[in-house]
């Protein structure tokens, strides 16, 4: 009785031991990395897979295979997130019928070792049925088919198209050439932001962390516009958001355009502001990488190095939103969806006046009296980048005095949610702006910089210095306070008041 009962115990934890629901443990996986002297890794060996609490681990593998001599080319191996696709995968298989980059995933140590191609074949059973049980399956589904017909004709019939003028079915053209564009895997991770025009997402393509902005199809030409400002010649820029590829996801009211970009951990300034204050020597990298992307931007840059010349480009919707803030508090300009270029010789695209965000409007977008020409829209993004600066300045722990909670421009003047009404009374009636503290008077370079600002938004547009002249004046600030502390800098406001600054005519 005793020997039964060790028996049937030892069965029982048999049966029990291991992981649950047929989950195979994966800790080590081969690795492989064909690229690995430009991207400064190991060419092989084994890579122990860690991940959070709670998470699933699996290896991979992807290979490109000529279509003409059959040869494998080994691209990465290695260990892969959590995916419900590699779910109790023993074995790395490929199962897509004719893909541009072949990947596989599977669970177990070293499961990467060997790899296939096995594409689903689904093949009809030849079965024998009665020849009634035939002509029901031939006319029934035809006469399915023929009621959905006369249901979606009526229904085309009596309601309007719910995206208005945009043609689905009009290709929006093929994206351009990327070096990144046939890569696969790219995994979204987390929504990291929405706006007007979509969401962006965090996302990892192979090693790299990118960010995905994907439009849903009736924002298609804000994805367009943006694509092609992106790849205008001459937009590689430090202080430009990189650009990596653009792609077309899905068929007919599914179709989704997706944008992919350089991602950043710190997010816009927007986000950093509202966690950080800033200190002086940070508020000036931030401003002058910020002024010099924009200025970058207005140029026409003649031809360099086989690419160009680049034309002027209107951002038309500058704010702290679109600006990113890198590791090192560099500013880089992205979000191009409404911008337009100002080549010579040629009428510009899209150029309705009221675009882009309502707080950030200049007092003659307000009030619909701008002329159509390529300098009065460069005005218009000096007019937002003095409140962008306002922002920083607002945020700035150099002054001798608190630092108050992040606000937008004009939020305590009118509130979160402005009407286009509020901002019209408020910019264009009362000619109000964002109020200065006096403890920023009482810093030489804070004093300095609010001048600038009161030059950026003034509200006769031709006053308005450029992004050039903004550069300009923040870099000879900063000299002139570098290595002093914010408790002697009242000491040189009359040298830096009586510096010969660039003058308040604009330079555009």
């Amino acid at each position: 009785m005793v020997a039964s009962w060790l028996s049937f115990a030892l069965l029982w934890g048999t049966f029990y031991a291991g992981p649950s629901h047929g989950e195979v443990e994966t800790r080590e996986c081969l690795y492989y990395n064909v690229n690995w002297e430009s991207e400064k890794t190991n060419q092989s060996g084994v890579e122990r897979c860690e991940a959070e609490k709670d998470k699933r681990l699996h290896c991979y593998a992807s290979w490109l295979k000529n279509s003409t001599t059959g040869i494998i080319k080994l691209v990465k191996k290695g260990c892969w997130l959590d995916d419900f696709n590699c779910y109790d995968r023993q074995e790395c298989v490929a199962t897509e019928e004719n893909p541009q980059v072949f990947f596989c995933c599977c669970e177990g140590n070293f499961c990467n070792e060997r790899f296939t191609h096995l594409p689903v074949v689904t093949r009809p059973a030849v079965v024998r049925t009665p020849l009634l049980n035939i002509l029901v399956y031939t006319l029934l589904p035809i006469i399915v088919l023929s009621m959905a017909l006369l249901l979606a004709f009526w229904m085309y019939r009596h309601r309007k198209p719910p995206y208005g003028h945009v043609d689905i079915n009009e290709d929006p053209g093929p994206s351009p050439p990327s070096p990144l564009a046939g890569l696969k895997p790219l995994q979204l991770l987390e929504i990291k932001a929405r706006g007007r025009f979509g969401c962006v997402w965090k996302a990892q393509l192979m090693n790299e962390y990118v960010a995905v902005k994907i439009f849903p199809i009736q924002d298609k030409q804000s994805w367009q516009n943006e694509r092609d400002i992106f790849t205008t010649p001459g937009m590689k820029h430090e202080n430009l958001l990189r650009y990596i590829a653009a792609e077309k996801r899905g068929t007919s009211l599914e179709t989704e355009l997706w944008l992919i970009t350089e991602f950043h951990e710190k997010g816009s300034l927007t986000d950093y502001l509202k966690g950080n204050a800033v200190s002086w020597n940070e508020l000036c990298h931030i401003a002058e990488t910020m002024a010099c992307g924009l200025s970058y931007l207005h140029e026409d840059v003649p031809r360099y190095k086989g690419e160009g010349p680049k034309p002027a480009i209107a951002h038309r919707d500058f704010k702290s939103k679109n600006v990113m803030v890198k590791a090192d508090l560099t500013a880089v300009i992205g979000d191009f969806g409404l911008a337009v270029l100002f080549e010579p010789g040629k009428p510009p695209g899209d150029t309705h006046g009221q675009v882009g965000t309502r707080r950030y409007m200049a007092p003659e977008v307000l009030e619909g009296a701008i002329t159509f020409q390529r300098d009065a829209f460069l005005r218009i993004d000096m007019y937002a980048m003095g409140l962008v600066l306002w922002e920083l300045v607002s945020r700035c722990k150099a002054a001798d005095g608190p630092v108050d909670e992040y606000m937008l421009p004009f939020e305590e003047e009118i509130g979160q949610h402005p009407s286009l009404e509020d901002l019209q009374d408020c910019v264009v009636h009362k000619k109000m702006r964002p109020a200065f503290k006096d403890c920023w008077a009482k810093h030489a370079g804070l004093e300095q910089m609010c001048e600038t600002i009161e030059e950026c938004w003034d509200h006769d547009a031709e006053a308005r210095l450029s992004a050039g002249c903004v550069e300009e004046r923040i870099s000879q600030i900063r000299r002139l306070t570098s290595g002093t502390t914010s408790d002697c800098l009242v000491s040189i406001v009359t040298s830096v008041t009586n510096v010969d600054v660039p003058p308040k005519e604009s330079s555009i």
